[in-house]
């Protein structure tokens, strides 16, 4: 009976058969390949020849004598700016100035009809140049006399003029002579003004000038002036003569 019952049990394994082999571990991910960073169309550096270093270097040394020459022609420029300004704030020049000294009149008549005014009248003006480094020179000067903003005289054609540094001169032109149209309106209130023992005229100075640098040499082109003083005068009707100033002349000079 122990035979057969030790012949049913299962056989005792052996301790190597018990022993079972560790998994093996999985192998290892395949290496990607190290992306390049350089962009596609440089290589990097290492793969640029010795001969691409040399140009760019010659490049550089080549561009040096250009970049210096600018350098220069920028400071010149501002040099000759500095010059330039500084020479315009020292020689500047400035407007001259009007003022008329004296009125005579010599005739003065309305008419009507046609409305027409004669009259002959002689104005002293006075211009002064306020400049102490420029002069000035007139040219093409013409002279009128405005009532109410109507000419009452013809434009009298002035010699030319020459200004000296930082002085006066004084011009008496003779306008008038001749009878000069103008509207009923203007023609009233001169009549009523010359009752009244008080008109207000205006002599118009119109031409061109220019100034010069006095010791460099340097004159400007030719500069158109308008000249227009408002002056009032005492008058009375008949008087033929100085008449008096009331009050100060008051010029305005446009360039």
């Amino acid at each position: 009976m122990a035979e057969e019952q030790n012949h049913h049990l299962p056989p005792e394994s052996s301790p190597e058969q018990n022993h079972h082999p560790p998994p093996e571990s999985p192998p290892p991910p395949p290496q990607q390949p190290q992306k390049n960073h350089y962009n596609n169309h440089f290589p990097p550096p290492e793969m640029i020849p010795d001969r691409n270093i040399k140009e760019c270097n010659m490049h550089h040394q080549t561009s040096e004598p250009y970049r210096a020459l600018c350098t220069c022609l920028t400071i010149l420029l501002l040099i000759l700016g500095a010059t330039a300004l500084a020479l315009w704030l020292v020689y500047r020049p400035h407007k001259p100035q009007f003022t008329v000294a004296a009125v005579a009149i010599y005739s003065l008549n309305a008419t009507s009809p046609p409305s027409q005014i004669s009259t002959t009248m002689q104005f002293t003006i006075v211009t002064r140049n306020p400049n102490r480094r420029v002069s000035i020179r007139y040219d093409r000067l013409q002279a009128f006399v405005a009532y109410r903003n109507q000419a009452i005289t013809q434009q009298v054609m002035l010699p030319p003029l020459a200004h000296g540094r930082h002085s006066s001169v004084a011009v008496s032109p003779v306008l008038g002579g001749v009878a000069v149209p103008v509207s009923a309106e203007v023609l009233n209130e001169l009549v009523i003004d010359e009752a009244y023992g008080v008109v207000k005229l205006r002599v118009v100075v119109v031409g061109r000038l220019r100034w010069k640098v006095t010791g460099l040499g340097i004159r400007t082109g030719h500069y158109g002036i308008y000249v227009k003083c408002d002056v009032l005068v005492g008058l009375k009707k008949g008087f033929v003569g100085q008449v008096p100033l009331l009050g100060s002349p008051n010029c305005k000079v446009d360039i």
